[in-house]
């Protein structure tokens, strides 16, 4: 079975090299540099990845993961587009050839996208980017997703054992994602996912009734039935009311969401954190008890790190604290401890209330 990397790159030098060690159970590594004016294509080079240099004008993110796809060679089985900023924990290839079966065409796995101060992994979901050579072209300028145009169905597989983690450079730029995305919206009108990411990137950038209306035209499109990102964008509308102050039409969007989606964690975690800013215990006690009773954890990318952390625990201990059920409130405490060991602030609260309690 012959298993190909390919990337995209520009200015990657600090990470070149460690990715291409981690790549390097691929039977080859194929790279499309769009424009380095550091050292990566040099670095990259010396540890044995063919690289080749191309300009992206304009630039869109499908057109430079096409034409990478495109260096990679035809009698290739399994292509693997990862980033230069992630890397694979060893043994990802054997985990992989076990779980591809003949005619697979497409593999999902593990992929951690950040991690805590403290190195505990941070938001986790399952990427997938892993597919055959042939029947697939990058799609959307940017948030580029695969499209499969073979013939016959997909089959996909989930690749158990393969995990891919993230580490992002904290200095790169996000400048170039919201005029693509709003590329990909007037490209596009009718994609939901699109219109969606649109309406978040709107949400960093604090342009409030922007988020809003994109995120209710999100909602109003009928091919919009997947109920986790609906979810998320009735959360994201509930921020953007949270920010223009208004708390009450805020507080019916976490409930619309939590109605939603009520196999999440993340709706009621929003709402909590709301509630706990307004000393509201009782709300918080309910919404952080009602996060806690969900146990398993989606696969998608709306899982948010904070929902399955420490977080949860700690506003729940500070509410039960502040209603009088110490007891119940240092169970709630020291499994926070349990989950973030070299928090001191949580060890300081448990210790209160410990004091208190007993």
């Amino acid at each position: 079975m012959k298993i190909i990397v390919y990337a995209i790159c520009k200015n990657e030098e600090k990470f070149a090299a460690r990715w291409a060690v981690s790549m390097g159970e691929a039977d080859g590594i194929y790279v499309l540099d769009t424009g380095s004016t550091d050292k990566t294509a040099e670095i990259l080079r010396e540890k044995g990845a063919h690289v080749t240099e191309e300009i992206i004008s304009p630039w869109r993110f499908d057109a430079a993961r096409n034409a990478s796809l495109e260096l990679v060679p035809e009698d290739a089985d399994i292509c693997v587009c990862t980033d230069l900023d992630e890397v694979f924990h060893p043994g990802w290839r054997t985990a992989l050839e076990r779980s591809w079966q003949p005619g697979t065409t497409r593999a999902s796995y593990r992929y951690t996208w950040n991690f805590e101060s403290d190195g505990r992994e941070g938001h986790v979901f399952w990427l997938d980017k892993i597919h055959c050579r042939r029947g697939y072209r990058w799609t959307h300028p940017v948030h580029e997703v695969l499209t499969w145009q073979g013939d016959g169905e997909e089959k996909r597989v989930t690749a158990e054992g393969v995990q891919l983690d993230h580490h992002p450079d904290p200095e790169k730029s996000r400048a170039q994602y919201l005029p693509l995305l709003e590329l990909a919206v007037r490209e596009s009108p009718e994609d939901d996912r699109n219109i969606h990411y649109l309406g978040r990137e709107y949400l960093y950038y604090g342009r409030w009734d922007d988020c809003i209306a994109t995120l209710m035209r999100h909602l109003r499109l009928p091919t919009a039935t997947w109920a986790d990102e609906r979810c998320a964008s009735m959360r994201y509308i509930a921020q953007a009311y949270r920010a223009k102050g208004d708390d009450r039409t805020a507080e019916t969007w976490y409930a619309r969401a939590a109605a939603e989606a009520p196999h999440l964690r993340e709706p009621y975690m929003d709402w909590a954190r709301m509630l706990y800013s307004l000393e509201d215990w009782e709300g918080v006690a309910f919404l952080t008890g009602r996060a806690l009773a969900i146990t398993r954890r989606e696969r998608t990318y709306i899982t948010e790190g904070a929902a399955w952390g420490s977080e949860p625990w700690d506003l729940r201990a500070i509410a039960l604290y502040r209603l009088g059920r110490l007891r119940e409130a240092l169970t709630a405490a020291e499994r926070a401890c349990e989950l973030s060991p070299g928090d001191e602030r949580l060890r300081n609260n448990a210790a209160l209330i410990r004091r208190e309690a007993i």
